[in-house]
């Protein structure tokens, strides 16, 4: 008889949860446990039911059926208990704009409780893990984008959780903050914190301990970054020819081409064979139907080939076709 994991081992235990809005079913009988101290990554298109399932965790919206375990605790039944360990970072996470970053820090430390004796101490050690020890003084609405999220992610921290809920938190910032909010990221889960991460990104769903796909409501994979890669059958081919788009149907058309995907002015194929007779396929077929070619090489497998390649196959019990997951996957 197997046994069940310890709830004293879980951040997250999801049990069969729920969630209907009138005859919308925006998320459908998701079960899935995440171990503490794990980064753990949500991909999904928009309107998968992520930010839905991520305010069921986050005792914000009550589930229609099923139940969560945080640390054990019900949000069900026990929500009073679950709320002071964790910490939910939404996708519209509100600033007082006229407020200065650290009056920010104060006014949220004072919203969620935290003892007036250590709430300096708290804001002077999360201003200075964010950065933003210079701009203390500064009025959130001066603030640049990135700086606006690290902030909020500050006001979120102040509480000092075990767990924490994060909704797409980069979305619409630029590259060098995202990286930066990621390298806050690492440092929360070295110190033990547990981090549940909505992102659109495949570069930050790379930097995950393990990645879900949610869509209609449902989680349709789960595995690592590496494990997920490794479940593509075949190689990746990166094609730079003189015409991306008069190349696709051509490459499509052969038959050791499983997909073909675009990669800003590059071709990203999925080929079936394992030796380098596919790149002089390639190379031929292109250059004999009057395309330059400046390159053809094998390139390693990414996220988003391993998306675009898998979830066509992951087909949901009640859709007839793959077309719709198709569709929102690319």
């Amino acid at each position: 008889m197997s046994t069940a994991p310890q709830t004293d081992e879980l951040a997250l235990d999801v049990r069969d949860l729920r969630r209907t809005f009138k005859d919308v079913v925006a998320v459908d009988g998701v079960t899935m446990t995440v171990p503490r101290g794990e980064v753990f990554g949500l991909v999904g298109p928009d309107g998968a039911g992520k930010s839905t399932l991520i305010r069921m965790m986050a005792t914000v919206l009550a589930p229609t059926d099923g139940d969560v375990l945080v640390f054990g605790r019900s949000v069900r039944t026990e929500a009073a208990k679950v709320k002071p360990r964790i910490g939910y970072m939404s996708q519209a996470f509100s600033l007082y704009r006229d407020l200065t970053v650290r009056e920010n820090l104060e006014f949220f430390a004072e919203l969620r409780g935290v003892p007036r004796k250590d709430m300096a101490a708290r804001s002077a050690r999360l201003l200075e893990f964010s950065g933003l020890t210079e701009f203390a003084k500064r009025q959130a609405q001066f603030l640049s984008g990135g700086m606006k999220q690290k902030l909020a992610l500050a006001a979120t921290l102040i509480s000092e959780p075990d767990l924490l809920f994060l909704d797409e938190p980069t979305t619409g910032v630029d590259p060098v903050s995202r990286r930066e909010f990621w390298r806050i990221i690492s440092g929360l889960h070295s110190e033990g914190i547990t981090v549940f991460v909505a992102t659109p990104y495949m570069d930050e769903a790379e930097r995950c301990d393990e990645i879900a796909f949610m869509t209609h409501g449902r989680i349709i994979l789960r595995d690592t970054p590496a494990g997920m890669k490794n479940r593509v059958p075949g190689r990746v081919v990166e094609i730079n020819a003189s015409d991306y788009r008069a190349a696709m149907p051509i490459v499509r058309a052969l038959p050791f081409v499983s997909s073909v995907e675009v990669s800003g002015e590059y071709l990203r194929v999925l080929v079936t064979r394992d030796d380098a007779t596919a790149e002089t396929g390639l190379r031929t077929a292109l250059e004999a139907a009057g395309l330059r070619v400046d390159r053809v090489r094998p390139v390693a497998t990414d996220l988003e080939m391993a998306f675009a390649t898998l979830i066509p196959t992951a087909v949901l019990p009640h859709h007839d076709t793959t077309d719709e997951i198709l569709a929102v996957a690319e």
